[in-house]
């Protein structure tokens, strides 16, 4: 606490009554004098009393009364000093309730003496010059006659007054608590209010949250009854389009029987139609996988300029009079560890969609190395001077089966899938897809794709890979069984096994396939897997079991991706061959057959070719 200005209005010592009252007397007029209000003077003087009443007979009792005056922004205070000696202490009850009743007090106690300082706080507004508080100071020091009856008189007037602000309190506080408890029980009201609102919208999250978690389930099987559906339409496509595609080769074949050149030109719009409808399928199901995860590459090492050069020769048809393909030949390719299929199909998807909208100028496809974080990148720009796609139709065209409307559709094949399936690819690959374009001047699609793809290095198609090294093997087989209900495939793989067997059985019921092994033991079974019961999972079962005919060894055969093939349950297949592109050449080396010898195959008891 700053120091402040005291001024002392005097000392007097307390030895009985009378100087009580007198004490409480100069208490009165002094608080009365420096402003201080009804019940504020009222605690200064019981204060006074009490203190006095307490300590009374103390040795060398005495009390001195000062008031400070403002000093550097402090409040001025009424102070009374009490002050004893000998072992006498004031009571704790008389200190706590000084300490309560008035703004300061202070105690403190040595062996010289005891001291206590009460004080109470002045109005702000008092002017508490030296000339007014000496006028104080006389009126408190002038002649005046003790009167117990005056002084009793007072008493009861100050309690009368201080009675009389304690019921306007108890009123006011009586007040108070009604309001509080009307306001309470608006809270109460409200509360409760919130409350139901909050039950009922929590009811309603809950409903919402339940809806949602049905709609999250309903489109979750959707989704798989969306593959499934794929997977089945895959199979059901794959077989008629293998089918027409593989018969118009056999009519194209040099060996085949003649035919007019308007015959040949027609028979070449079959396949080519074929295998347009085929790569679409394809497609389809790719995108399918990609979208579950099942969509994995093979890393290889990849020729690029056999890419380029066969990209070339597949999109030459597609080409316009008066538009360009520019796709380089890399006198230098670098060297490439990728999954050389998706590869393909992203360049032949971006340079054929360049190629549908670009109606003269040039498309142009450049290769560039680039390197990245200490990793060697490969960068494909392919450029055209096509009419462009607009901006907020950009992010649109990677949206499957979405296609930008316009005058320029009319005519235009394509499902919308080009662009998304290409940028899933890229993903997969482990790099980027980009596209920018400006109306009227032509598109740019940015490919980036790492040189070297972090992935499993592609094996041989088959559950364990081909069952011998192929080294001397004999390429023919003694005899051989095909399984399979598909009389059209039959009548299309007849002339692949030609001079593979020189003895061929067809089954194409299923049941028959035991009594027939039985029969005659062949050297080897093509097995198909979709078949009416017992399908091609039972059928190796029942072969596997059996002691005569679990050493022959069996290859499938299937219309679906060999990649979703259940290859827990082909305990006795021996690979897994898919029915498109199927050749002699693939059918020998997944029985571990060498195709450059022509001699009869040996077959050992365990069911491997002898080596």
């Amino acid at each position: 606490m700053r120091p402040a200005e005291r001024y002392e209005f005097g000392s007097c010592a307390l030895r009985d009554d009378k100087d009580l009252f007198e004490l409480r007397r100069q208490g009165q007029l002094l608080s009365r004098a420096l402003g201080l209000e009804g019940h504020e003077r009222v605690r200064v003087v019981t204060v006074l009393s009490e203190v006095a009443r307490d300590l009374l007979g103390s040795p060398d009792l005495h009390v001195r009364l000062r008031a400070t005056s403002p000093l550097h922004g402090e409040a001025p205070h009424l102070l009374a000093c009490f002050g004893w000696s000998g072992g006498r202490r004031l009571d704790a009850a008389t200190v706590r309730a000084a300490e309560r009743l008035l703004d300061h007090s202070s105690y403190t106690a040595s062996g010289e003496g005891h001291t206590l300082t009460v004080g109470q706080r002045l109005p702000s507004s008092q002017d508490l010059t030296q000339q007014r508080l000496d006028r104080i100071r006389a009126q408190l020091h002038g002649p005046a006659e003790f009167s117990v009856t005056e002084e009793l008189r007072s008493q009861n007037r100050q309690l009368l007054d201080a009675l009389e602000e304690a019921r306007t309190q108890r009123e006011e506080l009586q007040r108070l608590n009604a309001e509080l408890e009307e306001t309470n029980k608006g809270v109460v009201a409200l509360y409760s209010e919130l409350s139901a609102e909050l039950e009922e919208t929590n009811t309603g999250v809950v409903a919402l949250y339940a809806e949602l978690e049905d709609k999250t389930r309903q489109l979750r099987l959707a989704s798989e009854a969306k593959t499934r559906f794929w997977a089945n339409v895959s199979h059901e496509l794959r077989s008629p389009v293998n089918s027409v595609i593989a018969l118009a080769r056999l009519l194209l074949a040099p060996d085949a029987d003649p035919t007019t050149e308007e015959q040949r030109q027609q028979l070449s719009l079959i396949a080519g139609s074929g295998s347009t409808l085929l790569a679409l399928v394809e497609e389809l199901l790719d995108v399918a996988k990609a979208e579950s995860g099942r969509l994995e590459p093979s890393a290889t090492d990849t020729d690029l300029r056999t890419v380029l050069h066969q990209l070339r020769g597949t999109l030459r048809g597609m080409t316009h009079e008066d538009v360009r393909l520019d796709i380089p030949d890399l006198a230098d390719a670098p060297h490439l560890v990728t999954d050389e299929v998706m590869l393909t199909r992203v360049l032949r998807n971006v340079l054929s969609n360049g190629l549908k909208f670009t109606t003269s100028g040039e498309v142009r496809l450049t290769v560039e190395t680039a390197e990245r974080d200490g990793r060697n990148w490969l960068v494909f720009l392919t450029t055209d001077t096509g009419i462009g796609i607009a901006p907020d139709q950009q992010e649109r065209v990677f949206e499957e089966f979405y296609q930008v409307r316009g005058t320029h559709q009319r005519g235009q094949s394509g499902t919308g899938l080009g662009l998304p399936y290409a940028r899933k690819l890229t993903s997969i690959l482990g790099g980027t897809l980009t596209l920018s374009s400006t109306p009227g001047e032509g598109t740019a699609v940015r490919v980036e794709i790492p040189a070297r793809l972090d992935a499993p290095t592609a094996e041989p198609e088959g559950r364990d890979g081909p069952a011998g090294n192929g080294a001397g093997a004999p390429a023919r087989l003694g005899s051989l069984v095909v399984v399979d209900d598909d009389a059209t495939f039959l009548d299309l793989l007849r002339p692949t096994l030609a001079g593979l067997t020189d003895d061929l059985t067809e089954i194409t019921v299923s049941s028959r396939v035991l009594d027939a092994v039985h029969s005659r033991p062949p050297d080897a079974i093509l097995v198909d897997l979709v078949m009416p019961a017992p399908d091609g999972y039972a059928l190796l079962t029942a072969l596997a079991r059996d002691p005569l005919t679990a050493r022959i060894p069996v290859v499938v055969l299937t219309s679906s991706d060999p990649s979703e093939v259940d290859r827990t349950r082909l305990t006795h297949a021996r690979s897994v061959l898919s029915k498109t592109h199927l050749t002699r050449e693939r059918i020998l080396l997944a029985l571990g057959l060498d195709p450059s010898s022509a001699d009869r195959t040996a077959v050992v008891e365990d069911g491997a070719p002898e080596r």
